[in-house]
């Protein structure tokens, strides 16, 4: 956490009218400044910054702040990402609560960024791809392609920088092993890859000499994880915010070549699916969300996996699937743009697209089979809300030559499944954030696992047995995901505090039971007594208790 001295060391050395003025054209008017505000359309200036009182205010649509808050809404960032935006630019370090963060941060992916750059100026082959693949020196300079050579000279740049080798490998940009550091990115065409905030975090790179990967993205390192990024997605936030609508695609060329055309909303996963962990990036702006993919056999998977995900979360929009083996970068360098437009225009819904799918993968012909994907598509259909479970019934019945009757999303057949699910629907929410936790922090899973087995849950327990074997992909623990009633314990300290309460509800019941218990003989009860009161007498002073069996 950044301290509040650290953050008001910033914010006296920030001046509303530089901020804004990175952004805006400013012009004088009195003593402050005005321009068209940024916020919503206008034809006449409304939008006036304030020097002296270091705010801005837009007369038209009511919006102020200072030069934090401008950041968090221009650059649709959170409080600690714009801090740390202001941060960057005004070459200010901040101080963190935690001490691990409090040193300046490193040049050292930007500098090697743009080292790699300007290596491409003169790597023949490296243009003639870039050029063959229809990309723009506009489009080089926008996203900062490069070009990195063999793995000495890397080494010796980076040395030759004064920049310690311990750092480039915690970095991602160079390796160790065997004694021996050696160069991620040998030979490739390079693209920066950036936080949400601009910050450089990895490298992705492209082969132009035949090595056996063509595609290579930098390793998971404290500052890069693929599961939570989105290539491009700094450039294209504006636009996104703007048009309600994400277009998200598998590779950098094909982000690349959708901006040069106009699709300026554009991103790209980082050579894995769309998982959980991108959720929370996706709902920013509560944007439409477009997955524009390959229409092969991977392709039309990972299209798969992430239509369940987005559908069971609630998102808005559909899928898109490329064939004639074309994909978006190759139609926009074919003209095809308008073409691509009504495509996106046009996407099949998720829900659609998973039950189109999901009925393909069987033999209709055959009444078990056509039986057996019934009852997966019963099984999908109630990942949804209750709406949309009776909307496509129909559409289910319909695809499998079946009465709606037949789709039987509530079983009715005797009381005690009604119990059962009854007791299922029920959602308790420490239990939900604990396993929404596990799912957003898995580092944190070692300290829940030690305290708290799945038979402590009383609502829960599939889903936190779920969790904790790490099937992201059930239905069950997407609802959580998606579960905004169930927050995230964001610490160590907030997690303790919320395991030692959870424990002391468990055991003071456990004691009562074993008070209120008659069929025990003595010594047993006295044992049990003795257990239980130990561990609540543990609890009180603050420490955490191992679960035994």
């Amino acid at each position: 956490m950044i301290t509040q001295d650290s953050i008001e060391a910033l914010k006296a050395r920030l001046d509303v009218v530089d901020v804004v003025g990175s952004y805006l054209e400013l012009k004088k008017s009195g003593a402050n400044y005005k321009a068209p505000c940024p916020f919503h359309d206008e034809k006449s200036a409304s939008f006036v910054v304030s020097p002296s009182k270091q705010i801005y205010h837009c007369f038209g649509c009511g919006v102020g702040g200072d030069s934090i808050k401008f950041t968090m809404e221009y650059e649709k960032l959170n409080y600690p990402e714009a801090l740390e935006k202001l941060a960057s630019n005004y070459n200010f370090s901040l101080s963190y609560s935690d001490n691990k963060h409090n040193k300046p941060r490193s040049q050292l992916m930007e500098k090697v960024s743009e080292w790699y750059q300007n290596l491409l100026t003169s790597q023949h082959t490296a243009l003639a791809y870039i050029k063959e693949r229809g990309i723009y020196e506009s489009s080089v300079e926008k996203f900062g392609i490069g070009y990195a050579p063999d793995s000495n000279a890397t080494i010796n740049f980076i040395k030759a920088q004064l920049f310690n080798m311990s750092e480039a490998v915690e970095m991602g940009v160079v390796g160790y092993d065997g004694g021996r550091n050696f160069a991620r990115f040998i030979e490739r065409i390079t693209f920066p890859i950036h936080s949400a905030n601009g910050s450089i975090v990895g490298f992705g790179g492209r082969t132009i000499t035949g090595h056996q990967a063509k595609y290579v993205n930098s390793p998971e390192t404290p500052f890069f994880n693929k599961s939570r990024l989105l290539y491009a997605y700094h450039h294209a936030k504006q636009t996104v915010h703007k048009t309600k609508e994400i277009v998200i695609t598998e590779g950098y060329l094909d982000v690349i070549m959708l901006h040069q055309a106009g699709f300026t909303n554009a991103v790209a996963t980082l050579g894995t699916a769309l998982t959980p962990e991108h959720l929370p990036l996706l709902r920013k702006g509560e944007p439409k969300v477009i997955m524009a993919y390959d229409g092969d056999k991977p392709g039309r998977a990972a299209a798969l996996k992430a239509s369940r995900l987005l559908s069971a979360g609630g998102f808005d929009g559909g899928v898109v699937i490329f064939g004639d083996g074309l994909d978006p970068a190759d139609m926009v360098n074919n003209g095809a743009v308008e073409e691509l437009a009504t495509m996106f225009r046009t996407a099949q819904t998720f829900i659609e697209f998973v039950l189109e799918e999901l009925i393909s993968s069987y033999d209709l012909r055959d009444p078990k089979a056509r039986e057996g994907c019934m009852q997966e598509g019963i099984g999908y259909l109630k990942t949804l809300s209750p709406l949309l479970q009776e909307k496509y019934k129909s559409f289910l019945a319909g695809r499998l030559g079946v009465s709606p009757s037949f789709v039987k999303l509530a079983n009715n057949t005797n009381n005690v499944q009604n119990t059962s699910v009854t007791k299922n629907s029920y959602i308790d929410p420490f239990e939900r954030t604990l396993i929404k936790t596990i799912l957003e922090k898995p580092h944190f899973i070692n300290h829940i696992i030690d305290v708290i087995d799945p038979s402590l849950f009383t609502f829960h327990a599939k889903e936190y047995t779920l969790a904790i074997q790490g099937k992201t992909d059930a239905p069950e623990l997407m609802a959580i995901l998606v579960d905004e009633s169930a927050h995230i314990l964001e610490d160590e300290d907030a997690l303790k505090a919320e395991l030692i309460h959870f424990l002391m509800k468990y055991y003071n019941q456990e004691y009562k039971k074993v008070n209120l218990q008659t069929s025990m003989n003595f010594e047993e009860k006295a044992f049990y007594i003795r257990k239980f009161r130990g561990k609540i007498s543990t609890l009180k002073r603050g420490e955490l208790v191992a679960f035994k069996s």
